[in-house]
Parts: structure tokens; sequence; C-alpha cells
């Protein structure tokens, strides 16, 4: 299989000697063509990648400033179906990797063939299902992995501080891409705390893959954005950008040209 977007990308980043930036907004938030704006200005302001969320009723992974976004995406009327049609226009525009943010329940009445067929087509290049665990995910990575003259969809995992070793070993198997790790036990866009037990479990699940780690969940400020890109391959910042977006959109740029140059540091 051709190589992703997404592993593409990481392999210049590690030898360019930096670590990839990669802002969550949510698909939408206020409708789709302020998206189309948004994905943009992420480009040029730097991101690496940008992870792009599907609007679901009951998000249980996210907390309220994502949870808001959802329903006002939702209110404008956005589906799975519009996303993956937003996508396919948005590759008029950029070949920046696309990751898709979504829940199990719309890609099941969606059909898992259908979906993938209709995602890679419309040139995304990856998804996270924070409900779908490993175990569960066979059918759903098997499809994703069909493509022989393009890329398939990468199917991208959550490690998290509670995983033991054994539960870590499968998830960093069935991923691909970039092993997803949340840095804290809980919902999007809580607080977070870097200690050593957060720097020793990334180096347990860096021990057992030689996939890139990007880590999300809390992270808010450029200087938290700068600690875990310390340990990380990646630096996923989702609730911070929503918010920003949502309530002060003329300093948006400027706090997330902030985060990138933390980053890089």
């Amino acid at each position: 299989m051709k190589k992703s977007r997404i592993a593409s990308t990481f392999e210049r980043i590690k030898k360019e000697g930096r670590k990839a930036f990669i802002p969550y907004i949510m698909a939408g938030d206020p409708d789709l063509y302020k998206t189309m704006e948004r994905v943009l200005l992420l480009e040029k302001c730097g991101a690496d990648i940008v992870e792009l969320g599907v609007p679901f009723s009951d998000p249980l992974a996210d907390g309220p400033t994502i949870q808001r976004a959802a329903e006002r995406a939702l209110k404008a009327g956005v589906t799975l179906k519009k996303v993956l049609g937003f996508v396919s226009e948005l590759r008029y525009q950029t070949q920046i990797p696309i990751v898709l943010m979504t829940y199990y329940n719309p890609v099941f009445k969606y059909g898992e063939g259908r979906f993938v067929s209709d995602a890679v087509t419309a040139g995304a290049d990856g998804v996270i299902i924070p409900d779908l665990p490993p175990e569960e995910a066979a059918d759903l990575i098997k499809l994703s992995r069909t493509g022989k003259t393009q890329p398939g969809l990468d199917t991208i995992f959550l490690a998290a501080p509670t995983s033991t070793l054994e539960r870590a070993k499968r998830i960093v198997s069935a991923s691909s891409g970039f092993v997803y790790y949340v840095s804290i036990t809980g919902i999007t866009g809580a607080g977070l705390t870097l200690d050593t037990t957060f720097k020793d479990h990334i180096s347990m699940v860096r021990d057992l893959t030689g996939k890139p780690i990007a880590v999300g969940f809390g992270v808010s400020t450029p200087e938290e954005a700068r600690i875990v890109a310390e340990s990380a391959d990646g630096v996923i910042i989702g609730s911070a950008i929503v918010k920003k977006f949502h309530e002060d959109p003329a300093g948006a740029e400027e706090f997330i040209r902030g985060l990138r140059e933390a980053i890089r540091q």
C-alpha cells in the first residue's frame, strides 16, 4: 500500500528535527464556509495535520467547549456525508493531511465500507473513533488497509495513562499514521498535569512501537504545548483553539502562531 500523507508528513518533520502541530476544529462550526477559511488559516499558521471533528449529538469524549461546537454545527445541518463532501471541496485548496474525528454511531449508520471508500475518495487521510476500541475494529481496520495503488485510511487509536502494557500493545498494533496518546483520564479540555508519570508512560508506549506518538486532550497553552512536545512527536490542541475561534476570532491567528512557535522550541 502506498504511504499515506500522514506517514510522509511525520517522516519529513522528523528529518527537519521538529514536532508536528495538529490543531482540531469542528466541521460546520459555525458553518462549512467558515470551516474552510479556518483550515486554510491553520495551514498558513504552520499546522502540519488538521483534525476535523464530525458533529455528533452524544460526544462522550468531548468536554463542554467541543460539545457546544458540535451543537452549533448540528443546528447548521452538518452531517457526516456533508463533512466528506467538504473534505472533497477542501482538496481543491490544500493537500494538508486531514484526520476525521467522529463517533461510531454515524459510521455504523453510514456503513463502514461506504464510509471508508467515501472518506478515501474525498481525500481524508485518517480517522479517530474514540468509542470504537481496537478489539471491535477488525472490520474497519481491514477495510481501511485495502488500498493498493493509493493510500487507504489511517486508523488512529487512543492510548491513555490507564492503559496497561498489554492493552498498549494492542493499541499500537491497530494504529496506523500515528498513535494518539490521551494525556489525561477524562474529557477534552480538562486540566493537564505534566509530571514524571506522564513522561514515563509515554516512554512505555514508545518502547512498543516506532510509530509517531501525538499527545492531545488538555493542552491549552503555549507552555503546555512546549512541554508536551519534549516527549511527543506531535501535539494535538482542540478545545483551546475551538474556544478562541468562537469567542475571539480576531485574536485566533496570533494565538495559533504562538502555539506553533512553542512546539517548535
